[in-house]
């Protein structure tokens, strides 16, 4: 455990428990990250032998593989209701029936970043950042994944060559001074790979910070070993950017993977995917912002859920949204108030805020606090 997290928070937080199908493993391999990733459950009969699936739960997993692949982490998998197909991480990770519903207006490429693709694994969608791809693989595919017709795909895999051709695209578009490694799951790549991008990147003279993207955090903390956090805090000024979504996610295990980031100064900052039937309540998402800020990590976007195809399950409508931005703002400490956006088709990310002005007029603002009180503020006469 981190030095700077002491036991009061650490009781707070609860170590997961394997579940029984893997109740005999030893605690050196359940928590070896090799192990988790080796032993995925990425079948329907591996996962029928873990516990009962309903019937739209089966016709699921066979008719979308397909499409997307399935694979969970036994540690991803213990944190399911095995009795409830309602239970927030089961829905996250397990095929359901309404990923066989496309609606007209889902798309393949919902934020359209294939037409802002100039060189191989690059998106460069704002003028002065990128996004760099480097591998279609993830511990587990998320059902909701706004990627699905990449992430998991063999022929979507980087190269050694794509790699030299997006870094040195990077280099020689001297506006761009943020790069978000990405995927896939930026840790999906080895030790050695990973350090090989970071260091091909760092001696870029005009890029200036280093993003990576990763959900290991939440479905294999085990990966953030003490080897990868030394490796990742070479690369400074370096941010980590993962997506807990749930309060069930926020474990000991996963508290005690980002104290090895945050101890050694690498900034940890959450994308929450806002899904129906997950986290579509006030109560649930307070209590999981709450959760994030005593492990030291930032709420920093809620997202409205992409229009992927198949993804109209879990998406809510805006009003949604916005209802659950204002039972946070004011009833929670500022920290743990997240940025609410909407990734539009390529036109990027767009914040959204409940209305808090009233009226305003050339004189004065009539403004609405959390509780709805109103209050004037006045101008200075121009």
């Amino acid at each position: 455990m981190g030095t700077l997290v002491y036991s009061k928070i650490e009781n707070k937080f609860s170590p997961t428990l394997p579940h029984p199908h893997w109740g005999e493993t030893g605690a050196d391999r359940w928590s070896d990250w090799v192990w988790q990733q080796q032993n995925r459950v990425r079948t329907l009969d591996q996962l029928a032998e873990v516990f009962h699936l309903t019937a739209g739960e089966v016709s699921a997993t066979k008719e979308t593989r397909q499409v997307f692949q399935f694979a969970v982490t036994p540690y991803y998998l213990s944190l399911m209701d095995p009795e409830n197909p309602d239970c927030p991480i089961r829905r996250q990770a397990i095929p359901q029936p309404g990923e066989l519903k496309i609606l007209p207006q889902e798309l393949l490429d919902p934020s359209k970043e294939d037409s802002m693709t100039p060189a191989p694994g690059i998106v460069h969608r704002y003028p002065d950042r990128a996004l760099l791809y480097t591998t279609h693989h993830c511990a587990v595919y998320c059902r909701f994944c706004t990627r699905k017709r990449k992430v998991s795909d063999p022929e979507s895999a980087m190269t050694i060559d794509d790699l030299g051709a997006g870094i040195a695209y990077i280099k020689k578009n001297s506006a761009i001074r943020e790069v978000v490694v990405s995927g896939g799951d930026a840790l999906s790549n080895s030790d050695d790979r990973l350090n090989e991008i970071l260091t091909r990147l760092y001696e870029i003279e005009h890029l200036e910070i280093i993003r990576i993207g990763s959900r290991n955090l939440v479905t294999l903390p085990f990966r953030i070993t003490d080897k990868l956090a030394s490796i990742l805090a070479k690369f400074q000024p370096l941010f980590f950017h993962t997506h807990f979504n749930h309060p069930k996610e926020c474990t000991r295990e996963a508290l005690e993977a980002c104290a090895r980031l945050v101890d050694r100064g690498i900034p940890i900052n959450n994308h929450t995917v806002l899904l129906r039937g997950v986290n579509d309540s006030v109560e649930v998402m307070r209590e999981l912002n709450l959760k994030l800020l005593m492990m030291r990590i930032k709420p920093y976007y809620l997202y409205q859920c992409d229009q992927v195809f198949g993804n109209s399950d879990f998406r809510t409508t805006i009003k949604k949204g916005l209802e659950i931005m204002q039972g946070l703002r004011g009833w929670s400490s500022g920290l743990a108030v997240p940025q609410y956006v909407v990734d539009t088709p390529g036109g990027g990310k767009v914040p959204l805020l409940p209305n808090y002005v009233r009226s305003m007029d050339e004189t004065k603002a009539v403004l609405t606090n959390y509780r709805g009180n109103d209050y004037e503020y006045y101008f200075p006469p121009s």
